[in-house]
Order: C-alpha cells, then structure tokens, then sequence
C-alpha cells in the first residue's frame, strides 16, 4: 500500500487568489460603472438645469419685452384720454361760442342807462357785476332789467358803497345774477 501525499492547499491558495481577484475586479468594474452612471446622470441633470435656465431667462426677457410694451400702452392711453379731453373741451368751447357771444349781447341790451360795468366776473352759472351808478334807483332799474331777460335771473345786490368821485348820489356796487340761457324756441330775437 502506497501512501500518497497530495497536498491540496496551493491549488486551493490559488484558487482563492484567482477567486479574490474576480471579486476585486468585478468590484472595481461594479465602482467604475457607478462612477460613469452618477456622471452620466450628473451631465443629464446639469443639461436640464441649464436648458431649464435658458428657458427661464428667455421668459423674463420675453416678460421685460411685453412689460415695455405695456408701458407704451399705457403711455399711449394716457396721450389718448388727454387728446380726447382736450377735443372735448374744443368742442364745447365750439358750441358755447354763439351763447358766450349772445350772452354779452343781453349784458349790453340789459345795461341802463346812468350805469357803467367795471368787473364781470362769471363763476359756474353765476355773474359777478361790479360797477357804479349815478343814484341807488339806477341799480335798482339794473335788477330789474335782469328780472326781466330771458337770460337772467335772480339778481342779488350783494354791496353798496357811495363814489362821491363820480357825483353826488353815485354809489358804487357790486351784484350777482344768475344766468339761464334759454331754450332756442323760447329764445325768440
């Protein structure tokens, strides 16, 4: 009988290096594929951020754009309304001319005589007089004469003040009356 000896432990040795050495590189393959996943993922999301940034700045320069815009619109409806303002005003101006002509016409008309106008002021609807007169029935005559138009009424003598410059019994006084512009039929002259 024959004793063999076989020794096993290199072939075993051997095959755990060989076994060590396949983990070790499937180890270092398994880190390397990780390492260009987490790039490859890493390149895909800053190409997204930046595409992201890119849209985002060319929709706030779209957003500065129609904000100028707006400006100019409003800009524009501004000059519009003053424009319409100011034809508005022209307009008015052009129809209340034959009034503003007729109602200076009736102050002449209406003036007695021995009175003399120095101030007309007009206020709204109303007319501000200052004047004088030759005695106080003249002024009183005057309230009359305005009583009596179709284009005033309510005049009120607001003060009376004697002007010995102008003569004896001269006064000098300021009044108000109302002006009421009468309708183009009842007009009549």
């Amino acid at each position: 009988m024959v004793n063999l000896k076989i020794n096993l432990l290199p072939w075993r040795q051997k095959r755990r290096d060989r076994l060590q050495r396949e983990f070790l590189n499937g180890l270092a393959a398994a880190g390397l594929i990780a390492v260009l996943l987490l790039v490859g993922a890493w390149r895909v999301y800053e190409s997204e951020i930046d595409g992201q940034k890119a849209r985002v700045a060319f929709i706030v320069s779209e957003i500065e754009g129609l904000d100028a815009r707006i400006a100019e619109i409003r800009t524009l409806q501004k000059k519009r309304k003053e424009l319409l303002d100011r034809m508005r005003v022209i307009q008015e101006l052009q129809g209340n001319r034959p009034v503003s002509v007729r109602l200076f016409d009736e102050l002449a008309r209406q003036l007695t005589n021995n009175v003399f106008f120095e101030r007309l002021t007009l206020r709204g609807g109303n007319i501000d007089v200052s004047g004088v007169a030759e005695d106080n029935s003249r002024i009183s005559e005057q309230l009359r004469a305005f009583d009596g138009s179709l284009w005033f009424k309510g005049g009120n003598v607001t003060s009376i003040n004697a002007f010995p410059q102008a003569g004896p019994e001269a006064s000098r006084f300021e009044l108000s009356v109302e002006v009421s512009a009468p309708s183009a039929g009842a007009e009549g002259s």
